[in-house]
């Protein structure tokens, strides 16, 4: 399971390069200067929770991570998703009520990386 969530991980991070590059150089005419900011925001945030979940496939076998480090690895990625790719869809549409989806993505990426820090401390118990 965490092997396929460090590919997961590294998968994102590859995208988020290239959504960031994209952004700087296919974008920066066609979009204001708030919308290429609103983009960059879910670029940077893409790459750090990319980043965090190969660090969580990394670190769950030395810990012996279970089942509510998968939970949070899960909701890691869903909350990317819906954060990140939510910003992206209102920076290149303006539509503003997608910035209404965006914090529901931001509380699953906290949910997340909750359930992570549960799981490790847990297994300091053992």
């Amino acid at each position: 399971m965490f092997p396929k969530y460090f590919a997961i991980g590294a998968i994102n991070a590859a995208i988020a390069i290239a959504l960031g590059a994209f952004g700087a150089h296919g974008l920066e005419q066609k979009l204001t200067e708030h919308y290429l900011d609103i983009f960059e925001t879910g670029v940077r945030y893409h790459m750090y929770n990319a980043l965090g979940l190969m660090l969580i496939a990394l670190f769950a076998k030395q810990i012996e991570a279970g089942k509510l480090a998968l939970i949070g690895g899960r909701l890691i990625l869903a909350g990317m998703v819906i954060f990140s790719g939510s910003l992206y869809v209102l920076a290149v549409s303006g539509i503003s009520k997608l910035g209404m989806i965006t914090p529901i993505g931001g509380l699953a990426i906290l949910a997340g990386w909750t359930c992570v820090i549960i799981s490790a401390l847990n297994q300091n118990k053992n």
